[in-house]
């Protein structure tokens, strides 16, 4: 074998690296599906929006809630027998309100109990969705946000405040037809979540949270932590498993630059704070 033959080897087999490493993880994501369902005896599904290793010509492709995912997991759904709970490991940042609404109403639709996992967050739609559950198990530090919705890159409260601050006059035809548009759309989200939420809390406080969620209470990226999730009415637990911690650690973020968060991976109890010394110094 000439040095130009053990050239083309080295090229091909380090061409196709980044293809067998993420099949790989695909196989270790399927088994680790396989024993949480086995453990809990429920269809796990996950609504989990990460940017891979792998990109478009090295540039990380963002990721959200869109049709795909809702054609998606609602086939999932479909394909669950009406006695099997589901359980649903969301992790996003949101997306399209179409989709997150059609995967709520088919997750309230399910007759079986519904859990929703929040290991880190899920705000905008990803709140939307978690609202449909029987059940939301948060992290400890993990946050849901407002459903408030947005028009381009404005929130639809904030351009009916247009119409409230400047006589009708000074407001060019386009700002009008947005804030038209605007209130069509916080009616819209407040009944489905008022939808969402009826058969799981009384209708006042049902109206009251949907009008909080969907009115720009707060600004769109606002984190609602597990104490106020729990004032606000909503059926919080923090009993987080940690095989969905696991899982996580398998979708990988880009790896196109150095981590910003480094530490040693193990575990340390009370006896290494006591001790003053680390795991690795223990002979």
């Amino acid at each position: 074998m000439s040095i130009i033959d053990l050239f083309w080897i080295l090229l091909i087999v380090s061409s196709l690296q980044p293809v067998l490493r993420q099949r790989w993880l695909v196989v270790q994501r399927l088994r680790a599906f396989r024993r949480l369902e086995e453990r809990r005896q429920s269809r796990v599904i996950g609504l989990i929006h990460r940017q891979e290793t792998m990109s478009f010509l090295g540039f990380p492709i963002t990721r959200y809630i869109d049709i795909e995912d809702s054609e998606r997991l609602l086939r999932a759904i479909q394909l669950t027998d009406p006695s099997v709970p589901i359980d649903l490991i969301l992790h996003t940042p949101g997306g399209l309100v179409l989709a997150a609404e059609q995967i709520a109403q088919a997750l309230r639709k399910h007759p079986a109990r519904v859990t929703v996992f929040v290991p880190h967050y899920a705000m905008s739609g990803g709140t939307l969705i978690a609202l449909a559950a029987n059940e939301i198990v948060m992290s400890p530090n993990a946050v849901l946000g407002p459903v408030d919705p947005q028009l381009g890159q404005s929130p639809a409260a904030s351009i009916l405040k247009v119409l409230e601050r400047k006589p009708i006059a000074e407001i060019d035809d386009q700002t009008i037809i947005q804030a038209d548009m605007a209130e069509k759309a916080i009616r819209q989200v407040e009944r489905t979540i008022r939808g969402l939420l009826g058969d799981r809390m009384p209708d006042e406080r049902a109206t009251a949270l949907a009008h909080t969620l969907s009115s720009g209470t707060w600004t769109h990226d606002y984190p609602i932590d597990v104490d106020e999730a729990r004032e606000l009415g909503l059926p919080v637990s923090t009993e987080m498993p940690a095989e969905i911690l696991d899982l996580m650690s398998l979708y990988e973020q880009t790896s196109q630059r150095r981590p910003s968060v480094e530490y040693i991976p193990l575990p340390y109890g009370p006896a290494d704070r006591r001790d003053g010394r680390r795991p690795l110094d223990r002979g």
